[in-house]
């Protein structure tokens, strides 16, 4: 890593302890191990054994030292090495591109209001549910095989994801145009990408057939309402050795101006989790208007006919709500309206026998048989997990994040996303030697391994230093045969 950075962005400075690429590579990896600030980085390096091996001692990796790092590297040299990161990889661990999937989130900052220096922080729909924090988008291609970012594009906090797509659509094209010229037999003709109805607009989908990508998408099942209503007896099991009862049916649409090949799903696993939810919702809902329904009863209200069907629609503003509650507001004043609330048990069971367990795909794949449109899809959840990975504040995380200006903002999501690939390679390497572990799991393991020095007294001269490592597990030992430790063991 740290030799692919510095051949984009120059050798080391003579005064520097180290040079651009160590620093964002010892950054990556603090925020693989132990995510902490450039401040106490310095402090967290005395407890470990790198600096026997990497010969890069704590006195150089004082956070000014980082700083200086960050700065050194501009936007432009950023792109750049982050293009042939990417293509490394997928050259060396020989990734999978069959199935590619986008998707995007928001990270909330603590940065001041007043703060101008760093315009990508903006107010938006925060998706950590912190609608008074600035906020920094990061949107991520990862692959189907083992879920490794291989595109990443920070972007303000307040721009809606469908439009960034293009931008994450062509930085794709671009990978795959690198591994093409040159010569990468292993790279598919296609990369698919993959990505859910959030992404959908006619511009995406023009934009995505003027690239030539071939893809995986849904859509709202209200934009094929016709293929709700067919009976189940349509539905043919898609594979159930892997995927269990799932059922399909396969016709053509036009979608967003295009005739496209359409399949509709239909998952018994996903029927009874929103049978559930609903079932929530709906008691929610029943419970608020119930106590509407009461204070109208009393007589003591003020409020004019308009307010109160007003708080009756926030209410049942979910339009599954609208098709099986039955409301009715009477009275002629404030003091005699009166509230009935009916639940529609046919129109419940249609809502159930139409809309629940389906989902509606499209793709642009005319030869792929249904099971690998869908496991293409299901390949989706392989980036809502790396999302999930970079807001767990231990292990991988994109917080703490002390900075406040632009540039240094997207060099520090830059270390965090480079931090996610590692940890997701390790954990594909682990697979592929049969350790079955989640990204934690063996970054735990791995902790677990200590180097412990004893010092021996001496009848004459310095003491005797010895370095061993401490008991190990048979986890230990697989990991450090899977990853060579053995070599930057100590010796005895």
């Amino acid at each position: 890593m740290a030799g692919v950075i510095d051949s984009v962005v120059g050798g080391r400075r003579a005064d520097a302890g180290a040079s651009v690429g160590a620093y964002l590579a010892l950054a990556a990896l603090n925020r693989v191990v132990a995510p902490t600030s450039k401040l106490q980085f310095e402090h967290w390096w005395k407890t470990t054994a790198a600096d026997r091996f990497t010969r890069i001692p704590a006195v150089v990796l004082d956070h000014r030292r980082f700083w200086d790092a960050m700065h050194a590297i501009t936007l432009e040299q950023l792109a750049e090495v982050e293009h042939r990161l990417a293509v490394a990889m997928i050259e060396t661990f020989n990734l999978d591109l069959s199935a590619l999937a986008l998707d995007m989130t928001n990270f909330a900052t603590y940065i001041d209001t007043g703060n101008a220096k760093a315009p990508i922080a903006q107010r938006g729909k925060a998706k950590q549910k912190r609608a008074d924090l600035r906020l920094v988008g990061l949107g991520l291609v990862v692959t189907r095989d083992g879920g490794v970012p291989l595109v990443a594009h920070a972007y303000p906090g307040n721009r809606p994801d469908v439009t960034q797509f293009a931008t994450m659509i062509d930085l794709l094209r671009t990978r795959h145009s690198a591994l093409a010229a040159q010569g990468d037999t292993s790279t598919p003709d296609q990369m698919t990408v993959v990505f859910d109805a959030g992404q959908n607009s006619v511009a995406n989908f023009e934009h995505l057939s003027d690239t030539g990508l071939a893809f995986v998408g849904s859509i709202p099942p209200s934009q094929v309402a016709d293929l709700l209503t067919l009976p189940a007896t349509n539905r043919r099991s898609v594979d159930a050795n892997r995927f269990g009862a799932l059922s399909a049916l396969e016709t053509r649409r036009t979608v967003y101006g295009t005739n496209r090949r359409v399949i509709l799903t239909h998952s018994p696993t996903l029927h009874t989790a929103q049978q559930v939810g609903f079932d929530q919702t709906l008691a929610k809902a029943l419970k608020a208007l119930n106590e509407l329904a009461d204070t109208l009863a009393r007589g003591k209200t003020r409020r004019p006919a308009s307010k109160v069907n007003d708080q009756i629609a926030a209410i049942t503003a979910d339009p599954w709500l609208r098709r099986v509650l039955h409301c009715e507001l009477t009275g002629a004043t404030p003091a005699e309206h009166r509230l009935t609330v009916a639940v529609d048990e046919k129109a419940r069971d249609a809502l159930e026998a139409e809309v629940f367990g389906k989902r509606t795909l499209i793709t642009n794949r005319e030869q792929w048989p249904v099971a690998e449109v869908v496991a293409a899809y299901r390949s989706q959840s392989e980036v809502e997990f790396s999302f999930r990975q970079l807001k767990d504040p231990h292990v991988v995380s994109f917080s703490p994040m002390h900075h406040w200006t632009e540039h240094n903002i997207r060099v520090h999501t830059f270390t965090c996303v480079l931090a996610l690939q590692i940890a997701h390679l390790m954990r594909r390497q682990a697979e592929q030697a049969g350790l079955h572990l989640s990204v934690r799991d063996p970054l735990d393991q791995l902790v677990g391994i200590e180097e412990t020095v004893l010092i021996y007294p001496s009848t004459g001269g310095r003491p005797k230093a010895r370095r061993i490592l401490t008991e190990t597990t048979e986890t230990q030992d697989q990991l450090s045969e899977i990853f060579n430790l053995t070599k930057w063991a100590p010796h005895t």
